[in-house]
């Protein structure tokens, strides 16, 4: 890894940046603001070395998914594989040509990193390597990579231009792949203030990133599929069965402050006890996900309405 950052820095003429990552980034337990490098004004990760070092850092997190993604689709397109139809295509002179696929959808889990979101420097994402800022968007060339690759991105926190986050966007969409990321429960109200997150930000600046570049969203999901297809999937970071969770969860899937239409799946965890002893709670949970958007639409237009009746 230092071979590789030496050989970076010597490319671009700075072979003074090649001898390890930056002096000034603080410990696991720093507050961005005791640093000089994640500090908001005047940090050093806006100089030119912070834009080298964080480009290289993300890069390399990139070329790992395209490395581990290739192999893995080596083995699935080997001949004798199992397949299945993809398309039919009708051709000159009444032809048909038909186009197969491998039964097994890659899947690929991508972090989620909310704390810090709102601010500007987004340690957090960029000490996991992924290059986000409040004046970046760093997803976007993974997404490209997964798409070319016919895979899925499991993303493992709400959280959601070389821009930081295109950069993952471009490896899911490269794999042809599915976008899923989890805490889709979550709400910026429940976090300390001081730790500054925002799931909510994050998984809004996420979701835009994929419809941007090429994630298909429910509701939309047969046109993006054949226009793009990466469908866009969530889960939960969390297990918890209250009602501010439940319409969270319901809110991201079919739209109120995340665009209508965005989730094509939702993986619920996780079966156990706890589970168990709210399984009233669940079963009512799953009855509103089954039903169609007009239905949540109206049983929350009629709670509402209960609500104001009582007050």
């Amino acid at each position: 890894m230092l071979a590789d950052l030496r050989a970076a820095a010597r490319a671009v003429g700075h072979p003074e940046w090649g001898h390890g990552g930056p002096h000034d980034a603080g410990h696991y337990n720093s507050r961005s603001w005791e640093t000089g490098f994640f500090v908001s004004q005047g940090g050093n990760w806006q100089s030119e070395y912070g834009h080298f070092f964080l480009s290289w850092y993300s890069g390399l997190l990139v070329r790992h998914a395209r490395r581990v993604l290739g192999a893995a689709a080596d083995v699935l397109n080997k001949p004798g594989r199992p397949r299945m139809l993809k398309a039919v295509r009708e051709c000159e002179a009444g032809h048909v040509m038909y186009e197969f696929q491998p039964v097994v959808q890659l899947g690929a889990k991508l972090a989620g990193v909310h704390w810090w979101f709102k601010s500007r420097a987004h340690a957090a994402e960029l000490t996991a390597g992924y290059y986000n800022t409040r004046d970046r968007d760093g997803y976007a060339p993974i997404i490209q990579v997964i798409a070319e690759f016919n895979g899925r991105l499991s993303f493992t926190c709400v959280i959601a231009e070389f821009n930081g986050q295109l950069s993952f966007t471009f490896v899911i969409a490269e794999f042809n792949g599915r976008l899923s990321f989890t805490c889709v429960e979550m709400r910026d109200c429940e976090h300390p203030p001081e730790g500054r997150c925002s799931p909510q930000g994050l998984l809004q600046q996420v979701l835009e990133c994929a419809e941007r570049y090429g994630v298909p969203l429910a509701g939309a999901y047969a046109e993006c599929v054949e226009r793009y297809g990466v469908p866009l999937a969530g889960e939960n970071a969390l297990q918890r069965y209250d009602e501010h969770a439940f319409d969270r969860i319901a809110e991201s899937a079919f739209g109120r402050t995340a665009r209508a239409g965005r989730l094509e799946q939702l993986t619920f965890l996780r079966m156990g006890d706890l589970m168990f002893d709210n399984w009233d709670a669940f079963c009512a949970f799953l009855r509103r996900m089954r039903g169609n958007r007009s239905d949540v639409e109206q049983a929350q237009q009629a709670q509402l309405q209960q609500q104001q009746y009582i007050s």
